[in-house]
């Protein structure tokens, strides 16, 4: 299963007692699901836990004739698709008009009056997201959205999320094959939604995934900055040996002055140590920028001789 279903799943686990909550919850799930309007009233949905939550509450609150229908989704092995539908066009007015909204409108809003309190208002965040969300894998990267069919709902979602004073969450909006998308992408912002509409513990995931990644790329930074030294300590280490193989081969390493002998050999033994590493090898030892500063001398000798 996807971790979006995860975070419905633990989203549709949440219980409560209070009508208002309830009611809000149920306004979310109804308001953005598949069709809403006075004559018709359906969601789709692939979560078992989202089609029997939007069930329990529709029967709670209002007690309709529902029709529940699962297929295997088109080109989607083992996947189903729940389609829930109140097939009493005489209720679905009753409840389309309960929740304050009328036939005659012209676009389809947000009725505040439906939302309380804060409470109620993470209520129906969680029964929207449940009917029309969706979240990425924290594995591949950070991605929540709210998907709806009219721009105007789509707006008034977005300034009810930016209203929540305890995730400071800065929403984009896009549109998408028709629809209208109001998404997030920082992954603070979407724990901290996640944890305010009821799901702690897929926040808690998103949040241990991210510290993994953050330690997974120090750790190859760390590997790619050693890997380029090594390269680099080569190279240069290479430079050295060929430009005291020169020196040998044209006026003798004996020829040399003591400092610059005593160096050429000891990189010829050592071509592996570093500059700093060659330095505790001599008597008495020098720093790394004197070794440094007598390998470039042998090598300037060496060009000289070239």
């Amino acid at each position: 299963m996807s971790f979006a279903h995860d975070v419905k799943k633990e989203l549709s686990k949440q219980q409560t007692d209070v009508h208002s909550q309830d009611y809000a919850e149920l306004y979310g799930m109804m308001l953005f699901s598949r069709r809403f309007s006075s004559s018709e009233i359906k969601l789709k949905t692939e979560s078992i836990s989202v089609a029997e939550r939007y069930i329990t509450l529709a029967n709670k609150l209002f007690a309709p004739v529902i029709e529940k229908q699962s297929t295997l989704k088109a080109n989607r092995d083992f996947i189903n698709l729940h389609t829930i539908s109140l097939i009493i066009p005489s209720e679905c007015e009753r409840i389309y008009s309960d929740f304050g909204h009328l036939s005659s409108s012209p676009s389809l809003r947000l009725n505040r009056a439906n939302i309380e309190d804060d409470i109620c208002r993470a209520s129906f965040l969680r029964g929207a997201f449940m009917s029309c969300g969706s979240v990425n894998d924290p594995q591949k990267n950070y991605h929540l959205e709210f998907c709806a069919a009219y721009k105007n709902l789509c707006n008034d979602l977005c300034t009810l999320l930016t209203e929540i004073e305890e995730c400071s969450l800065t929403p984009k909006v896009i549109l998408r094959s028709g629809s209208y998308v109001v998404y997030l992408k920082d992954s603070e912002q979407i724990t901290d939604l996640l944890t305010y509409m009821g799901a702690p513990s897929a926040a808690m995931d998103i949040m241990n995934a991210k510290a993994y990644k953050q330690m997974r790329n120090m750790a190859n930074r760390r590997t790619n900055s050693d890997l380029a030294n090594i390269a680099k300590t080569a190279s240069a280490a290479a430079r050295q040996l060929a430009a005291i193989e020169e020196l040998d081969s044209t006026v003798g390493l004996a020829s040399l002055p003591d400092q610059l002998y005593e160096i050429a050999l000891l990189r010829r033994d050592n071509p592996e140590l570093s500059l700093r590493d060659l330095g505790t090898l001599l008597d008495p030892p020098i720093s790394r920028s004197g070794v440094n500063h007598r390998l470039t001398r042998l090598i300037e000798l060496a060009e000289l001789e070239g």
